[in-house]
């Protein structure tokens, strides 16, 4: 296998800001860039050097508050921070993404990147020092975050990438030279390093499925104006900070955090037991800090603070024009963001596992991390006007109490086994499984799900089933009779179930259209490694 380690350290190829631009003007401005940085931390086990991993994700981060704040703030009325919303950078990058994409669902999915570009007023300080000796313009980020809002925008998933991960980068357009690159198997940030935003997306999209909106970028220089113009961060520590490296000293307990300050905690390293993990715990929770302080109400009502906040976000961030140009989606993403606040922010690093081939790298651990993707691909699902009297369910309904028959209506083997273990994941009680035979031999067309005629709550346990369908059938009256069938026993999950005797079983006919269950119980190793915003606020790291 290449050493990816050795190749970070080549120069980095970045496309040159457009003449004129508020990026240009800043580099025109700035001293040159000096050279590539040394090369990455050895891995997520390993403990690190005081070098830009931990500032990359926290910046990534901080953008998701400037981006909440920027839609929020619209909520009082988007002309009074017209001026404000001009300050922010844009970049194209549509036509460079040359892999196909995900159907786009109605989520809202962001991708945040923490750039070390050393290019632009500020930024050039925080580099190490061989990251000032050389090429002008190289740029790297250790940080990709996706942003998941759901479709009526009341909650948020906030997904970190380990930078270490090995993992299939798809073909891709160089940013610079905009040259088609062959596909690799390389760590995850090569793909910004080597391709840009673009190749980002499209690696991440290839990964996941998951369709990605928008993309925002901060840098040093933004971190900072951001944490300075939100009044400063409040942290508690469980123990005093005294860093040469990070050139940062607190005592114990609480502390108030600058821009610079909070430059210095993010990138601590010597502090606790000095791993990486336990690194990414105080940034998750410094994070979710930002995000309540800056969807509180003492910004949101005070004009004068919330545009001074604006405009600093706005210039701290680069965005694609999609997003920065649409006032109508800033409107509609702000509007329906009233009840985002942050206790409904979850904060989940990928699930992972030391590679195989090398144990200071990572790969994905599967298959909880195609489940967590699953669960974001299939949160599409608008609220519904609440039923008449009439339609209500005759009885309250839960998934372990819903029996069901998974049949086989495709002429791809196994695939009952495939979606009742699926299922099973999910709570519900697979009895059986079997194979149905269509008139023609060939693949029924259209999944179908069926429950006794004679049963007078039929409709409402297949309902409960049909939801959990991609595409969702639309539950019929009459069972067919299946061609082969077996008792079903699950692979890897034991059943409990509270299935009552007079309960239907109800058929699940998979059939040619059929995508996924839907996944609402997510893996034990996602719900670990998952925080929720307010469950941070009085917590000593």
């Amino acid at each position: 296998m290449s050493d990816y380690r050795s190749a970070s350290t080549e120069p980095r190829h970045v496309a040159p800001p457009q003449p004129g631009s508020r990026m240009a003007r800043r580099q025109a401005a700035a001293a040159p860039p000096q050279g590539p940085q040394g090369p990455p931390s050895r891995g997520r086990q390993v403990k690190g050097d005081n070098g830009g991993g931990g500032k990359m994700r926290v910046l990534a981060w901080v953008s998701i508050a400037a981006t909440s704040v920027m839609v929020v703030g619209s909520l009082t009325g988007y002309t009074v921070y017209r001026d404000a919303f001009g300050h922010i950078n844009q970049k194209s990058v549509k036509a460079d993404i040359i892999t196909p994409r995900p159907e786009d669902k109605g989520a809202l999915n962001v991708l945040l990147v923490g750039s070390d570009t050393r290019a632009g007023e500020g930024n050039a300080q925080y580099g190490q020092k061989l990251a000032r000796t050389a090429d002008a313009g190289g740029k790297r980020t250790d940080t990709m975050i996706l942003m998941h809002l759901s479709p009526n925008r009341d909650k948020a998933r906030l997904i970190s990438f380990p930078r270490d991960s090995m993992v299939q980068i798809p073909k891709c357009k160089n940013e610079a030279t905009k040259q088609e690159m062959p596909p690799q198997r390389a760590m995850i940030n090569s793909a910004y390093s080597t391709g840009g935003i673009a190749c980002t997306i499209s690696t991440l999209e290839t990964l996941t499925g998951i369709r990605i909106n928008h993309f925002v970028e901060v840098d040093f220089s933004g971190f900072k104006n951001i944490v300075d113009a939100l009044g400063g961060i409040e942290i508690c520590l469980k123990s005093g900070v005294n860093s040469k490296k990070a050139k940062l000293v607190l005592p114990a307990g609480r502390s108030r955090l600058n821009g610079e300050k909070a430059l210095g905690y993010v990138r601590l390293r010597d502090y606790g037991d000095g791993s990486d993990i336990q690194r990414i715990k105080r940034q998750q929770n410094f994070l979710s800090k930002v995000v309540a302080k800056a969807t509180s109400g003492d910004l949101l009502t005070d004009p004068s603070k919330l545009t001074g906040f604006i405009k600093a976000a706005a210039s701290s961030v680069t965005m694609d024009p999609e997003l920065a140009n649409d006032p109508e989606r800033l409107i509609e993403i702000a509007t329906s963001a009233k009840s985002l606040t942050a206790g409904g922010v979850k904060f989940t690093t990928i699930p992972w596992i030391p590679d195989p081939e090398d144990k200071n790298r990572v790969v994905w651990k599967q298959p909880d991390a195609g489940e967590l993707f699953n669960s974001i691909i299939n949160d599409t699902e608008l609220p519904k006007e609440s039923p008449s009297s009439s339609t209500k369910p005759k009885v309250t309904i839960k998934p372990d109490q819903v029996q069901v028959q998974v049949l086989n209506g495709t002429t791809t083997p196994g695939k009952a086994r495939e979606v009742a273990d699926l299922l099973t994941k999910q709570g519900f009680k697979v009895v059986e499984l079997g194979n149905f035979q269509t008139a023609d031999g060939q693949s029924l067309a259209a999944t179908e799900i069926r429950y006794p005629k004679t049963a007078a709550t039929g409709t409402d346990y297949a309902g409960v089933l049909a939801g959990q369908v991609t595409p969702k059938p639309d539950p019929k009256a009459g069972k067919v009779r299946a061609a082969t069938s077996e008792p079903y026993a699950a692979a890897t999950t034991v059943q409990t179930s509270t299935a009552k005797k007079k309960a239907p079983v109800v058929q699940l006919i998979v059939g040619a259209d059929f995508k996924a269950i839907k996944v609402t119980k997510l893996p034990d190793s996602v719900e670990q490694s998952t925080i929720t915003a307010s469950e941070q606020k009085s917590v000593c790291v």
